[in-house]
């Protein structure tokens, strides 16, 4: 590889790619790894985190939260969880070839509709505070004012959004963040003011209440909605099963509904990752944030299922956009699913009236001790007054229990799937203050239901999950068939390559995997006491170090949990730096046209203003413009976004001239980290002349994209920033003050440590590469995007190099001569991949009509000879095209991909033959991957929106 491209070493190709002046001239100090100076094997490196995680102490959690104990089915666990053809797919961008996670996502959408009585459900959100967060915003867009008709308003910009003290303590500290830099405020209390209703956008409830209490919201929706206020519930899945959902309440009931389906069959891990979940009105389907799978249909009329309107407009938007979210959490909101196929509704309210049914006994029992129990109506949360709160959390340790201090006279005990009667027995015994004899409960199946309970006011009467899918999977061998069924549908890195330019598809060892299900980590619960929690307080220390010295800088926070709410984090903390020094006027956010389309959405979901900055015909950045907009907004300049390498796959030799610039003009610079794979080892973004760095450990270290998440973006900082890193009010049961002042930038994420569990999977890439295997990884993505776009060169024009002639670790290839020399677009090069078996590479970003190729450091050369045979034969057949050897309407571009049904139909109504279209190349001979559907018709699913399960009739049974 290194001699097609002229070069003896990978250290030549290395001098020759990136610029002498941002050289990193020595080795990463990577302390605690060996010093940094050797790559280590698998097993002395697990056998290292294994003795971390024995310092992790997993007691018993009654904490509650939103966070819970749960029984991940083993079918589940050892075919999607631990399973690489489910867990390397990429967000389903290619809807062909993602059939089987796209009808395992619509599942998800279906449970959550139906458990919510909402009819429009989103495929998942990060996590229940942001999910609330998110929430806020849809009501401000709605009914704040500033897209309304003034007139119909008023002039009253609603801009207050209230949120009620029983909500969970650590959504209320993302909600109060997410406000600040929204310009919104936040009133939390009791119940809204009946004559205080003229500013107000939006009301969040908490169903159950935080401290268990079942509440009717009936009349507060009533007078909400005849204020024009919109109504959130966030809600516990698992009680819906039993309680009147949010879309049925009285007075015209919820208008958006969240919470976290982690309850369903996801550990804790620490905090995460879990599937949030968001569903609403259909009239506010444009308003909602994050990704909708829907059902539309395909070239031959077949139902198909594709991501649906806003998953697009989002990005499409930029600075208009409503949401910045693009890593969701689709593996995890997958395994939700799954768990509710696999019990079915029955099996789901048997699990629910347990819970409710070990809350009761226990409440009877406290009654017993004496305790003045109210018996309020409740699920899975008893408060109860005690004398002194820190003696009966001591008691409660003592025995292994977790539980969650209120005040100085207050706990609550929180029942889960995993209880058992012999720990309600236990705790009865905790709260028993000497008690000459303390009751027992003994497991009563004819008692079997919710003793107590007021179904005629609070029950749940509407059916739900009455789909077939939720109704035949529930032995394990029909649900192994039908999760093996699905994965057969989808492409994944356990089939190919999938060389998707600023994705970085690469390898998830699975040595790095292991950990992530071991209970050290997967059992902790995110608020348990720190001194329990001594082994992720390490882990995370090694992972903070290491990072900050991979990108030159002082500080990191590993809380952000996904890419966009590092994005977020970063730009909070500039914020809040200018804040601090007194130029809180400081909101110009300069963007280069070639930026992500989450970059400007983050910038304005940060509260900044977006000024956009040309780019030249080279990809360059346009100095002369960028200088010209600094000078313009000198005055209020906050900051600059900028990806490095840039998004074009270049190295821009003037990167620090840009910075300069910036700070001349008393603005900050935050790089996007997306492209960092082209960076560790040879250079480093401090050194550069950035601020601040979000990295998406999905990308460059190795957490899987899951299908379109989990994913992980903390953010890396230069000293002076290091004060405004995100903060977290709620770090353990015994610190809950929801009234209570956040630090200078409150949580962005949920938890602490955002998705904790899947850290585990960087710390085990860095550690087991040391520093020298993390820099010649980079090395060899670097030889590999050269090598290909070499291959490439003479079929293809590839635009943009930088130094030496050279790309970064991606390039691009212009197709737009293709359109008017043969009528092809990029979709149909991207379609037509698919029959060579390969996911296309990322389509018409940043310049439409081209292909944006990454090929990583993982794929071995004959893999990218491979990839490149089948483009290279891509490119003859637009020649045929050209030549008036094959037809412009009827070739096998135009109507790829080419679906088994159709290779096998009597009929073949194509000029060109059945070889051409679907055996191309003779290695399709020994190993052909079939599309589940044909060419999908995106505009008739957009115009037909359905985005729950079909009838079963739409399938032709």
């Amino acid at each position: 590889m290194l001699g097609l491209l002229g070069y003896g070493t990978l250290e030549q190709l290395s001098e020759a790619a990136v610029p002498a002046a941002i050289r990193l001239n020595r080795p990463l100090a990577l302390d605690g790894i060996a010093g940094g100076t050797r790559e280590r094997g698998e097993f002395e490196v697990l056998g290292e985190l294994r003795a971390i995680a024995a310092q992790n102490k997993i007691n018993r959690s009654f904490v509650g939260m939103g966070y819970y104990g749960t029984i991940t089915p083993p079918v589940i666990l050892r075919n999607i969880l631990e399973n690489p053809g489910w867990y390397t797919q990429y967000t389903p961008y290619q809807a062909e070839i993602s059939q089987g996670r796209l009808e395992a996502l619509l599942n998800f959408q279906t449970m959550v509709s139906d458990l919510t009585g909402l009819p429009l459900a989103g495929a998942s959100l990060l996590d229940e505070g942001t999910a609330a967060a998110e929430a806020m915003a849809m009501c401000f867009a709605i009914a704040g004012g500033h897209e309304q008709d003034p007139a119909q308003n008023a002039g009253i910009l609603r801009k207050r959004f209230f949120v009620d003290l029983g909500c969970h303590p650590q959504t209320i500290a993302v909600v109060k963040t997410r406000a600040e830099s929204l310009g919104i405020e936040v009133t939390v209390g009791d119940r809204p003011a009946p004559n205080g209703a003229a500013d107000l956008c939006g009301v969040l409830v908490q169903y159950p209440t935080t401290d268990g209490r079942i509440e009717d919201y009936s009349e507060m929706c009533d007078w909400a909605h005849k204020h024009g206020i919109l109504v959130v519930a966030a809600a516990d899945l698992l009680a819906l099963t039993l309680i009147t959902p949010p879309g049925e309440w009285g007075g015209g009931g919820a208008d958006i509904c969240v919470g976290s389906a982690q309850r369903f069959g996801v550990p804790m891990g620490g905090g995460g990752p879990h599937a949030a979940f968001i569903s609403t009105k259909t009239e506010y389907a444009r308003k909602l944030p994050g990704r909708i799978i829907g059902v539309s249909k395909d070239a031959q009329g077949n139902p198909a299922y594709r991501m649906a309107i806003q998953t697009r407009e989002q990005h499409i938007k930029r600075e208009r956009a409503t949401s910045n979210i693009c890593t969701a959490q689709a593996l995890l909101a997958i395994i939700a699913g799954m768990y509710a196929v696999y019990h079915g509704p029955e099996g789901l309210k048997r699990i629910a009236q347990r819970v409710a049914y070990l809350r009761y006994r226990f409440n009877q029992g406290l009654l017993e001790l004496g305790y003045h129990q109210a018996d309020e109506q409740g699920f899975d949360t008893c408060l109860i007054r005690v004398d002194n709160a820190d003696a009966v959390m001591s008691k409660a340790v003592l025995r292994g229990f977790n539980l969650r201090r209120v005040s100085d006279t207050a706990v609550c005990v929180s029942f889960d799937e995993t209880t058992t009667e012999a720990e309600v027995n236990a705790l009865l015994e905790v709260f028993a203050n000497g008690a000459a004899k303390v009751p027992t409960i003994a497991w009563l199946w004819e008692e079997y239901g919710w003793p107590g309970f007021d179904f005629l006011h609070f029950g749940r009467k509407s059916p739900f999950l009455t789909h077939p899918v939720f109704n035949t999977h529930h032995s394990e061998t029909e649900m192994l068939r039908y999760i093996f069924t699905l994965m057969g549908r989808d492409l994944s890195l356990a089939h190919s390559m999938i060389p998707l330019g600023s994705c970085t598809m690469k390898l998830n060892a699975t040595s790095e995997m292991i950990p992530v299900t071991w209970p050290e980590f997967g059992g902790m619960h995110p608020f348990a006491p720190m001194d329990q929690q001594r082994g992720y307080a390490a882990m995370c220390a090694d992972l903070e170090r290491w990072l900050a010295e991979i990108t030159g800088f002082a500080a990191t926070s590993l809380q952000p949990n996904a890419g966009s709410q590092g994005e977020y984090a970063g730009l909070l903390a500039i914020r809040a730096y200018h804040v601090s020094r007194g130029q809180g006027h400081r909101n110009v956010c300069l963007i280069p046209d070639s930026a992500h389309g989450t970059n400007p959405a983050s910038a304005v979901v940060a509260g900044l203003h977006v000024v956009a900055v040309k780019n030249k015909e080279n990809g360059d950045i346009d100095f002369e413009d960028l200088k010209a907009r600094a000078e313009e907004h000198k005055d209020d300049l906050a900051a600059l976004m900028v990806t490095y390498p840039s998004t074009y796959g270049k190295f821009e030799e003037g990167i620090k001239e840009i910075c300069a610039v910036v700070h001349s003009h008393g603005g900050l610079v935050y790089m996007d980290g997306a492209n960092m794979n082209a960076q560790v080892g040879l250079c480093r973004p401090g050194d550069i002349g950035a601020d601040v760095c979000h990295l998406n450990l999905h990308k460059t270290f190795c957490i899987p994209h899951g299908g379109g998440g989990p994913g992980m973006g903390p953010i890396c900082v230069a000293k002076h920033l290091a004060p405004f890193l995100p903060g977290n009010p709620v770090s353990s049961p015994e610190a809950q003050d929801p009234k209570a002042e956040t630090p200078p930038v409150g949580p962005v994420s949920s938890a602490p440590w955002g998705s904790a569990s899947i850290l585990t999977i960087s710390w085990m890439y860095i550690a087991m590469m040391g520093g020298p295997g993390l820099k010649k990884a980079t090395q060899v993505a670097i030889l590999s995007a050269n090598y290909m776009a070499k291959r490439l060169e003479k079929h293809y024009k590839v635009l943009f190099t930088g130094p030496g002639r050279r790309c970064a670790h991606e390039f691009i290839i212009d197709l737009r001569e293709f359109e008017k020399a043969a009528g092809i677009k990029s979709e149909d090069v991207a379609k037509r991949l698919m029959d060579y078996g390969f996911h296309a590479p990322t389509m018409s970003f940043p310049v439409p009509g081209t292909l944006m190729i990454e090929p990583t450091e993982s794929e071995p050369k004959a893999e990218l000879d491979r990839f490149c045979d089948a483009m290279i034969a891509i490119r003859e057949e637009i020649r045929a095209i050209e030549q008036g050897k094959l037809s412009k309407d009827d070739n096998p571009l135009r109507h790829a991909p080419h679906t088994a049904h159709v290779a096998t139909a009597d009929a073949w109504p194509h000029a060109y033959t059945r070889e051409q279209a679907c055996w191309p190349l003779p290695y399709l001979r020994r190993h052909k991957f079939w599309p589940a559907v044909g060419r999908i018709d995106n505009p008739y699913g957009d115009r037909n929106l359905v985005c729950v399960c079909p009838p079963m009739s739409a399938y032709g049974e």
